[in-house]
C-alpha cells in the first residue's frame, strides 16, 4: 500500500512531482492525441477552422492527455513498482499519494469541462463519454487482451468533437478519420507494449503486444496499410489533392521506418518506433494543411 507522502516536503518538489504525474515532462503524447485532432478541425473547417475552436480543442487536449495519465498511474499504482519502466513514477516512487493523484484528475477533468463549455451543445454532449473513455481506458488492461484498441476510442474522441466544435455536426467523414485514429493508436500503442512485453507477461498484464505475438511485426504492418487506406479515402472524400497524397507518402516513409526499427523487437527500437509516430503524425496534417492552403 502506498503511504501518504510527507506534508513537510517542500512545494517546489511536490509540484515538480505533480508535473511529472502529468507527463508534461514528456510531451510525445500530447502531439499523439492531438494530430487527429487537427486532421479533423482542418478537413472540417476547410483549411480555416475557427481560432476559438482550434483553442479549445487543442487546450482540452492537453488537459485531458494530463488527466490520462494521472488516472492510469493511479489505477496501475500497484504495477507500476514491478516494472523497469515505470517503477520511478511517481506514486509508484511515493512521491504523490493516490489521493493526490485523483484530486488532479478531478480538477483537470473539470478545468477541460469548463474550456467545452464555451461550446455548442453537442460537442458539450460529447464531452461526457470522452471523459469516461479517459477515466476507464487505463482499466481495460485487467479484462481484455485489446487494451490499446480502447485507447484508441479515447484518444480519438478528439475527431468526433472537432467537427461537432466546427460544424455542428458529425458527418460520415469524421467517423472514417476516426476509425483511422483507433487504427493508429493501436499501431503506436502496441509498439509501445512491445518494450514491456516481458515485465506484462510476468505480473498479468494485457496487451495486443502478447496477443499478436511472433505475428507482431506482419499485423502491425497489415494495420499501417489499411489506416494509409483510409486516410487516402479521407482526402478523397475531402476534395484534398496531390498535396495530401504527398503527406501520406512521406507518413508511410516513416511507417516503413517504424517496422525497420522493430526488426528484432529489440526494446530500445520499439520505443524509438513508438516515439516516431509523431512525426507521422505531422506528415499527414502537413499534408492537409498545405493542401489547403496552396492547392486549387
Amino acid at each position: 500500500m502506498i503511504q501518504e507522502p510527507s506534508a513537510s516536503r517542500p512545494w517546489s518538489a511536490r509540484l515538480d512531482a505533480y508535473w511529472r504525474l502529468m507527463r508534461f515532462d514528456k510531451p510525445i503524447g500530447i502531439f499523439l492525441l492531438l494530430w487527429p485532432g487537427l486532421w479533423a478541425l482542418w478537413i472540417a473547417g476547410q483549411g480555416r477552422p475557427s481560432p476559438r475552436v482550434v483553442f479549445v480543442i487543442v487546450m482540452g487536449t492537453v488537459l485531458m492527455r494530463a488527466a490520462g495519465c494521472v488516472i492510469n498511474d493511479y489505477a496501475d499504482r500497484d504495477f507500476d513498482p514491478h516494472v523497469e519502466r515505470t517503477r520511478l513514477r511517481p506514486i509508484a516512487a511515493r512521491e504523490v499519494s493516490p489521493k493526490e493523484a485523483l484530486r488532479l484528475f478531478v480538477a483537470l477533468c473539470l478545468t477541460a469541462f469548463g474550456l467545452v463549455l464555451l461550446m455548442n451543445p453537442l460537442t458539450i454532449a460529447l464531452s461526457v463519454p470522452g471523459a469516461l473513455l479517459a477515466a476507464s481506458y487505463p482499466f481495460m488492461k485487467r479484462y481484455t487482451q485489446l487494451p490499446q484498441v480502447y485507447l484508441g476510442l479515447a484518444f480519438g474522441w478528439a475527431v468526433p468533437m472537432a467537427f461537432a466544435a466546427e460544424t455542428g455536426g458529425i458527418p460520415r467523414i469524421a467517423w472514417e478519420i476516426y476509425a483511422a485514429t483507433i487504427l493508429w493508436a493501436l499501431i503506436y500503442d502496441t509498439m509501445y507494449a512491445m518494450v514491456d512485453r516481458d515485465d506484462d507477461l510476468r505480473i498479468g498484464v494485457k496487451s495486443t503486444a502478447i496477443l499478436f505475438g511472433d505475428w507482431d511485426r506482419i499485423i502491425l504492418a497489415s494495420l499501417q496499410v489499411f489506416m494509409l487506406l483510409i486516410l487516402h479515402a479521407v482526402g478523397r472524400q475531402a476534395g484534398l489533392s496531390g498535396l495530401y497524397s504527398l503527406g501520406l507518402i512521406v507518413a508511410a516513409g516513416f511507417a516503413a521506418y517504424q517496422q525497420w526499427l522493430i526488426r528484432n523487437r529489440v526494446k530500445s527500437g520499439c520505443f524509438r518506433a513508438f516515439l516516431n509516430n509523431h512525426w507521422f503524425g505531422a506528415a499527414v496534417f502537413l499534408g492537409i494543411a498545405i493542401d489547403y492552403w496552396i492547392g486549387p
